[in-house]
């Protein structure tokens, strides 16, 4: 799990980077994170936890690309 948070945190976009990227960096968060869960049995439901959220942050930043807003930062995912 750490090695999971290390690899993905300075990774992670700023909130105003243009929601594809954000789009892209979530989703692939949520796939570490879920094979993660796989993997780390004593980790497994925090691991699917984060799978969860990013996943939910990847859809968020994908509902801005939809409605083209694509550059506008959503706070409260930050």
């Amino acid at each position: 799990m750490q090695e999971a948070h290390a690899y993905l945190g300075p990774r992670r976009p700023v909130e105003s980077a243009p929601a594809a990227e954000r789009v892209a960096f979530f989703r692939e968060s949520a796939r570490i994170y879920a094979a993660v869960a796989e993997i780390d049995r004593f980790h497994h439901h925090e691991a699917l936890y984060w799978a969860t959220r990013e996943r939910g942050h990847a859809q968020a930043a994908q509902a801005q690309l939809d409605r083209g807003q694509g550059v506008t930062p959503d706070a409260h995912h930050a």
